[in-house]
């Protein structure tokens, strides 16, 4: 049982890791450094951490981008 829940969850964070890497694609980041796409959500990391009007605004930009994809 605990061999089926294990591989259960590691599907899932497959799953998580390819719908992720999706969102890089979708960004138009697809070639950018490893490096600077850490760096760059390591700093939004820190800016969400410190404003949640900044949360906001970027959640505005992200659901207008998934509704453009919708039409």
């Amino acid at each position: 049982m605990a061999r089926i829940q294990s591989a259960n969850a590691r599907k899932k964070d497959t799953r998580e890791k390819i719908a992720l890497g999706g969102l890089v694609v979708k960004a138009g980041l697809r070639d950018e450094k490893p490096a600077l796409l850490l760096g760059a959500l390591l700093e939004l990391k820190q800016q969400l951490e410190a404003k949640q009007s900044e949360r906001q605004r970027l959640m505005a930009i992200g659901a207008r981008a998934f509704d453009k994809d919708r039409d």
